[in-house]
């Protein structure tokens, strides 16, 4: 199975930038997905982006995000990082990363697909 660790949270202003890491530990292969979640105050789990090993290929689903946000994978270091850019208050949450091994050739969306979720980190967004 695989264990997962967010970092990289914090309190930002509107417009300013952060890069959350999630560090993977155990076994991982091409059929490996690692998924970006957040959760709002008061609302349920929201999938941002997912990264499918098997093809390299990145996903961000939630069309307020395209174009400020990313995710990519550091082989170096293990890591899924999601980039997000200028962003917004209604960003603020806290972000979890979950893995899923996948019999598709595609990332599943829906959170109850993954596990091995980490604490999470807060990110927070002033205007």
């Amino acid at each position: 199975s695989v264990q997962l660790v967010e970092s990289g949270g914090g309190s930002v202003q509107a417009g300013e930038s952060l890069r959350l890491s999630c560090a993977a530990s155990g076994y991982t292969d091409s059929n490996t997905c690692i998924a970006w979640f957040r959760q709002a105050p008061g609302k349920g789990r929201e999938t941002v982006a997912t990264f499918y090993f098997g093809k390299n290929e990145p996903t961000i689903f939630a069309d307020s995000m395209r174009g400020r946000f990313s995710i990519s994978r550091d082989n170096a270091k293990n890591t899924v990082d999601l980039r997000m850019n200028n962003l917004k208050p209604e960003d603020t949450g806290i972000y979890y990363c979950a893995a899923a091994r996948v019999v598709i050739a595609r990332c599943y969306y829906g959170p109850e697909h993954y596990s091995g979720w980490g604490p999470g980190t807060q990110v927070t967004v002033s205007s």
